[in-house]
């Protein structure tokens, strides 16, 4: 077949969408790939420009950028000879390289399969991050696929944060993020200011190669090792966290002042005068929410007002785009990067007592035993009555303090009320079968110096339940409105488990005896129906963990799957647009159908009046900034990306503490101390430690004379001569026997094993082990199977939770200054 006939003219599928983005279109991708298919082998530039039509010289470089951008995405590779193939044809898989401090890596494949082994010969080509084009080349001998690194797509590291070091004259840099196994070399000069030892930001000049180790050039000193706040500097680059504002960002906010313009208070409601508080915790300084309930016959009418973040941060803006850069504020336990600047987070847009501020309210009536009736929300000018706390809430109606009682006399009712709508929307949660991981959290508390003087339980009472709650309300009032009027938004969404967790998951209960009821398709209630036959007892915490992980993360979706922890067919974020860029997103979407709906009565606007048609393409642009071909997609894609900055922040906060942590027990080593087994793996133990709440590593070589085999299944460490077990929730004593900062690593040594809560619940008998297993795959008794899921995590304000966990609470605002916040 000749060159000319293989690159004949091809139409472009997609020609009219490029015509709407671009003022001079060029070839579409699918037109691009659609070419190379029919030609059945790599084409050069010109080629694809003869069989695409692309003649003059400004079409031809555009579209040569193009070609560069579907390189970069791993859609076509360009060979040795300049012809651009089809990765497909070319047995390539794209993906991306997670590298081991070992010196080996793996390369997690964009699509569905196993990883690739990587080896630390292939490694010394790339980064940790950077995108590749790798083939497959054989099985390794402990029956890995193992892969070979083509081509280079994408260099993710433009620099890097960690230790420079001078030794023998030669300077390096050796990486904070272990899985960046190479030293960055550092040629004479290029030290700048940097001291041996000293914690630097190094501008990659050279990326590696086969033979040669990265190049660098040290940009910024961040100052000496083990300095106060050290870490949480570090750790702020590693993850490439926007933490600077840009001019533009500075000059907009400046704009806009610190005091409500008499102007903006015109069209809205007036509640200054209703007795709206906010209750936060001691530290917290964005008050987002406040809230006012009082009783109307045998119910309630509850409001909770949010700060109008709306308002200010228009679409497009370059607050905006910077809020949206940065998805959402990222709590440390001892500093902040705020989603917006302080002006607003703590100012402006802060809920403030005894001053005016702008706010967005969902007004609820609510029936005694917890439905809601009806709702509606509007604009509103407030003025905050008191500034309360967690503790002060729970003294006043728990403990029932006289001194505080006489003091807060003016907020007695709004507070009794609250609590009382608490008590009745917390046994409709138990009655609609939400599951609430209550696991322990920590907070760190720190000395004069900075330096972490120690871990203490943070315990949740009733106030931070109370404001949970009315948190929740809300939150499903703003999905119910939005999905009603048929706006695309980003619901907080979170799936049921997946088949092969679930069977992992009951196979382990089966160990206890207990039973997952729910078949193939378990609700939230079927997991709380579970815990509660563990409630209060040791093997309680065990039960919640492995349960916990059985679940996937919450995600930000366009999709109405629901959440499943708690129990909602649909559930969205509302209360927190300060520290929350989806929350903006709903936002606005609701003041866009308020706008629509301005001459309509009070009483046809309320839940019950007819819904909204068509106005989705109008809506999108107050939504999402603009106005794109598929806003559907365009809100999903920011959705993502929402959902990725948000598992940043954790990751972020995790190896914060995980740093303060390991500082800690710095002067601890030879110490002895009872703790927990919280993990067990294939290469030992995770250990919490008691009252300090620290967690270190009992490597499976120091846990005896044995050969010792790990069970996923039943999480469990077996030694095969001795049959001594290891399990989650196992109590042993230990020794430190090794810090190291570095790495954020502590390791333990056993001295023995004090004892085992798993016999607390005996195993059932094999008879009737077998007749439960049979009765699991059948169908759940007494009810059907066929409802809709619901999915979990995120909400307003939180606590903590590791990677792999999806536990939330107060439907998202939290503990927020100790670093780690509940996800709902």
């Amino acid at each position: 077949m000749s060159t000319r006939k293989r690159t004949s003219k091809i139409k472009d599928p997609q020609a009219q969408r490029e015509a709407k983005k671009y003022e001079f279109p060029v070839p579409s991708r699918e037109a691009v790939l659609l070419c190379l298919e029919k030609a059945g082998q790599p084409l050069d530039f010109h080629e694809l420009c003869k069989a695409l039509g692309v003649e003059n010289e400004r079409d031809q470089d555009a579209f040569a950028r193009r070609l560069r951008a579907m390189e970069r995405d791993g859609q076509v590779l360009r060979n040795r000879r300049k012809r651009y193939g089809l990765i497909d044809r070319l047995d390539l898989l794209p993906g991306t390289v997670i590298g081991h401090p070992d010196g080996f890596g793996f390369l997690r494949t964009e699509a569905e399969g196993e990883d690739l082994y990587l080896s630390a010969r292939e490694m010394r080509k790339v980064l940790h991050g950077d995108r590749v084009l790798a083939r497959v080349t054989g099985i390794d001998r402990r029956g890995r696929k193992e892969g070979s690194i083509v081509e280079v797509v994408e260099r993710t590291n433009d620099s890097v944060v960690g230790r420079y070091f001078n030794e023998n004259n030669i300077g390096f840099v050796r990486a904070q993020d272990s899985r960046i196994s190479q030293d960055i070399m550092i040629p004479s000069g290029d030290e700048g200011s940097a001291r041996s030892g000293q914690i630097v930001v190094a501008a990659i000049t050279q990326q590696p190669t086969s033979r040669l180790n990265p190049v660098g050039r040290i940009v910024q000193v961040l100052g000496d090792h083990m300095a106060p706040g050290m870490e949480t500097d570090v750790i702020i680059r590693m993850h490439n966290l926007p933490h600077q504002w840009p001019d533009a960002v500075i000059a907009e906010s400046d704009v806009i002042g610190s005091e409500v313009e008499e102007k903006d208070k015109h069209g809205r409601i007036d509640l200054r005068e209703l007795p709206l508080i906010t209750i936060d915790g001691e530290d917290a300084k964005d008050f987002d929410d406040a809230v006012h309930c009082q009783r109307e016959g045998k119910g309630f009418r509850l409001r909770v007002a949010i700060a109008d973040v709306s308002h200010y941060v228009k679409p497009g803006s370059a607050l905006d785009k910077e809020a949206y850069t940065r998805g959402t504020s990222v709590y440390f336990p001892n500093r902040v990067i705020p989603m917006l600047p302080e002006s607003l987070s703590n100012g402006l847009c802060s809920l403030k007592p005894d001053v005016d501020r702008l706010c967005m309210v969902c007004d609820m009536q609510i029936g005694a035993r917890g439905k809601i009736n009806r709702y509606e929300f509007y604009p509103a000018v407030m003025r905050s009555h008191a500034r309360m706390t967690y503790t002060k809430v729970a003294a006043i109606l728990v403990d029932r303090d006289p001194e505080l009682t006489r003091q807060y006399q003016a907020q007695l009712d709004n507070l009794e009320n609250l609590y009382q709508l608490f008590k009745v929307l917390h046994e409709l949660r138990l009655q609609r079968g939400a599951v609430d991981f209550d696991l322990p959290e920590t907070k760190i508390l720190f000395n004069d110096n900075g330096k972490i003087d120690r871990v203490v339980a943070s315990e949740r009472n009733d106030a931070h339940r109370l404001i949970e709650e009315c948190m929740l309300a809300a939150n499903v009032c703003a999905a119910e409105f939005l999905a009603k009027n048929k706006i695309p938004t980003p619901y907080r969404t979170h799936a049921g488990p997946e088949a092969e967790k679930l069977a992992a998951l009951r196979e382990f209960l089966s160990e206890f005896g207990l039973n997952l009821r729910g078949g193939n398709d378990p609700h939230a209630s079927d997991y709380a129906a579970a815990l509660e036959q563990v409630a209060g007892k040791p093997v309680e915490r065990l039960v919640q963990t492995v349960m916990l992980r059985s679940l996937s993360q919450a995600i930000y979706s366009t999709e109405e799957i629901g959440h499943f922890a708690l129990a909602y067919e649909r559930y969205a974020h509302f209360t927190s647009p300060i520290r929350r860029y989806p929350d903006l997103m709903v936002h606005r979407a609701i003041k866009a159908v308020i706008a629509s709906n301005k001459n309509r009565s009070l009483a046809s606007r309320m839940v019950g009046g007819r819904s909204n048609k068509g106005l989705t393409s109008k809506v999108v642009g107050e939504v999402i900034g603009y106005k794109p071909d598929n806003p559907l997609e365009e809100i999903e894609t920011r959705s993502q990306h929402c959902s990725t900055t948000g598992r940043r922040a954790d990751e972020a906060s995790w190896d914060v503490i995980k740093w303060l942590k390991t500082e800690f027990m710095l002067d601890k080593i030879g110490e002895e101390y009872e703790g927990v087994v919280t993990g067990v793996t294939n290469f030992g133990l995770f250990i919490e430690l008691k009252e300090i709440f620290v967690e270190g590593l009992i490597h499976v070589t120091s846990l005896g004379n044995d050969y010792y085999h790990f069970d996923p299944e039943r999480h469990l460490l077996l030694g095969e001569r001795t049959n001594q077990s290891f399990r989650l929730t196992d109590e042993v004593r230990v020794r430190v026997a090794r810090v190291d900062l570095d790495e954020a690593r502590i390791d333990f040594e056993l001295l023995e094993k004090l004892g085992s809560h798993f016999d607390e619940l005996s195993a059932p008998r094999p008879g009737k082990r077998k007749q439960a297993k049979k009765k699991k795959t059948g169908k759940r008794e007494g009810k059907k199977t066929g409802r809709k899921k619901s999915g979990q995590a995120g909400g307003k304000r939180g606590g903590s939770q590791s990677p792999n966990k999806s536990s939330g609470n107060k439907s998202g605002k939290s503990g927020k200054k100790s670093g780690r916040r509940r996800k709902r």
